[in-house]
């Protein structure tokens, strides 16, 4: 599958962790379909835990019950999302989703659940049991709900085809599979194995690889088996970890594009942790919110909103449907830091790309905790002359004589398209 743009959706985990309603997934599709799916943000992503009836909060149960069919394949809890009685699984809330021109995805975790292994239940179609391909030792750190699967036993790819068809029958269009994307080196093969089956399952399927942060050393290896993998652990809202991202992203920035996108995490922006009761919003500023979509899009990171959609405010709408940063996020190629400096006691770094429409993307951080003024040369941005820049926020337009005056508050960022 072929994407002109790193994928951009909505995601349970920020607002909901694993406690997330069918209700309140169908509001947040039909708010994308009206409000943002012009702006090319298309996939609604139901994360962790869709079949534990009791999970309530991002905190897990340990060995909670899980919902299952015979064969060992976790099925939406049905008082969480009704449409799935009757052994309908997905598929009614995807054909909802699908309805609204945008499409859906789902969290799984590697491997096979515990439940099933314990109760040695069959695998769809063989004469294989859960407890013959189970790897009782490959255990998530974080979570209770499955083992790993060992793909030296027979049986082990079956399982994943079987559950791969379902999520094709459902009409999943994405899937987000966890503890997986750092396990190396001992979940390499089951990786191979999963995404073989998602390959050969009958319906195109986008794969993400969770959570980081991925060795860069296996970067040729994920772009073989998925289509994006997380360069970090979870992604919060705490300007210690936007700053680390720089440092991330420099390290990732040359294997971005060609539909595989080392991914930077969701956007915790706007309203967020709602299953805590009350009304939460992003920590960062509303520089550093600017600060994070500016390099999330140059780099080309996929974009996925943590925030509750129903609930945007005017800024958070402006900094999800601003056209010119799509544009880059879509236009961008080869984007690489072009220097980091120490300026006027403030540190400053500048990242550069080429645009498919013939410009220059510059990017610009302040990354200190002064404000700063920068007069900038041809020979700053290594480039033979500027004649006239715009400025991707404001939309301000200025023709310049080979330098480029920039104003930067502490924590932001500003971006021009240069000719």
């Amino acid at each position: 599958m072929k994407y002109q743009h790193a994928p951009r959706g909505w995601n349970s985990w920020d607002c909901y962790g694993a406690s997330v309603t069918e209700e309140i997934v169908r509001k947040n599709a039909a708010y994308m379909a009206e409000h943002l799916r012009q702006y090319g943000w298309e996939y609604i992503v139901v994360d962790i835990q869709w079949y534990e009836p009791t999970a309530d909060s991002h905190t897990y149960h340990p060995f909670a019950p899980l919902c299952m069919d015979a064969y060992g394949r976790l099925q939406p809890a049905e008082n969480r999302f009704p449409s799935a009685a009757g052994g309908k699984g997905f598929a009614p809330l995807a054909a909802y989703v699908h309805s609204l021109g945008l499409k859906f995805g789902i969290h799984i975790m590697r491997g096979i659940p515990r439940q099933a292994v314990h109760q040695n239940l069959p695998v769809f179609g063989t004469d294989i049991t859960a407890r013959e391909i189970a790897k009782t030792d490959s255990i998530c750190m974080w979570n209770t709900d499955n083992y790993g699967i060992d793909p030296t036993k027979q049986g082990a790819r079956a399982y994943y085809d079987s559950i791969f068809r379902m999520y094709a029958d459902w009409g999943v269009d994405y899937i987000k599979c966890d503890d997986i994307a750092r396990e190396f080196p001992h979940a390499k093969e089951e990786m191979q194995m999963l995404s073989d089956a998602l390959h050969d399952c009958g319906r195109e399927m986008l794969l993400s690889l969770s959570p980081g942060p991925a060795p860069v050393e296996q970067a040729e290896f994920l772009k073989s088996v998925a289509n994006m993998w997380r360069i970090t652990d979870d992604f919060w809202d705490q300007w210690a970890l936007l700053y680390a991202m720089f440092e991330r992203a420099e390290k990732w920035c040359i294997h971005t594009g060609a539909n595989r996108w080392p991914d930077a995490d969701m956007l915790p922006v706007g309203a967020i942790l709602q299953d805590y009761g009350k009304e939460n919003r992003t920590k960062f500023t509303t520089d550093e919110q600017m600060t994070m979509m500016t390099l999330w899009s140059i780099f080309r990171s996929p974009l996925m909103i943590g925030g509750e959609l129903t609930m945007l405010d005017d800024f958070t709408t402006s900094l999800l449907t601003n056209e010119r940063i799509l544009a880059m996020h879509e236009k961008a190629r080869h984007a690489h830091p072009l220097w980091r400096r120490n300026i006027a006691g403030n540190e400053i770094i500048a990242w550069a790309a080429a645009s498919t429409t013939g410009e220059s993307y510059l990017a610009l951080f302040d990354c200190g905790e002064l404000p700063c003024e920068l007069t900038l040369s041809s020979d700053d941005l290594e480039m033979e002359r500027i004649t006239a820049a715009e400025n991707l926020w404001t939309g301000a337009r200025a023709a310049v004589q080979d330098t480029l005056a920039v104003s930067l508050q502490p924590h932001s960022a500003a971006v021009f398209a240069l000719r």
